[in-house]
């Protein structure tokens, strides 16, 4: 009777532990589930910034609008991404105009004329704008930060694009 005490509590012990190991491993997997969901999200806020019109010219107004994503269908929104730090762009060069492919639709439309440079007026910087087109490449860096109120998930994604824009802009674009 003893022995079968003894046997029963060391069963119960087994059991117990059993238990608690498999719980653990079931919160582990559910933490990176959240988060592998939270970094797609990051990820769908920043392709629908890049698509965006309004990417390259007014970014303050692309940020100020946060994503909100209902990840598994219930109706309640489970996720919110907010671009913060807002896109900026950190830098521009000019393209030249012997980089250009003038076969290319793209191309074309960034080609100065050959025939007329300047049209007779006398341009301070003439001799550094020789060569150049009339289209520049322009570096930026989009942030989105995800965080879900229910799980305490918080995730960060950056992610740098280049985005062909006129040489005229580039300036504006990047102060």
């Amino acid at each position: 009777m003893v022995v079968a005490m003894i046997f029963l509590i060391l069963m119960s012990l087994f059991a117990i532990s059993a238990f608690k190991s498999s719980t653990g491993n079931l919160r582990i997997i559910g933490n990176m589930q959240a988060r592998q969901e939270a970094i797609a999200v990051a990820q769908q806020a920043i392709e629908q910034t890049l698509s965006s019109f309004l990417f390259t010219t007014s970014p303050e107004t692309v940020a100020a609008t946060p994503l909100l994503v209902d990840i598994d269908g219930n109706g309640s929104n489970d996720y919110t991404a907010n671009l913060n730090p807002q896109p900026n762009c950190y830098r521009t060069k000019v393209i030249k105009t012997t980089e250009l492919n003038p076969s290319l639709p793209a191309d074309l439309a960034c080609l100065k004329s050959s025939v007329v440079q300047q049209g007779g007026l006398d341009i301070i910087d003439a001799a550094a704008d020789a060569g150049n087109s009339l289209c520049a490449n322009s570096e930026w860096n989009v942030g989105a930060a995800v965080t879900d109120q229910r799980t305490g998930t918080k995730v960060a994604v950056h992610q740098g694009v280049a985005v062909r824009v006129l040489e005229t802009d580039a300036a504006n674009l990047c102060l």
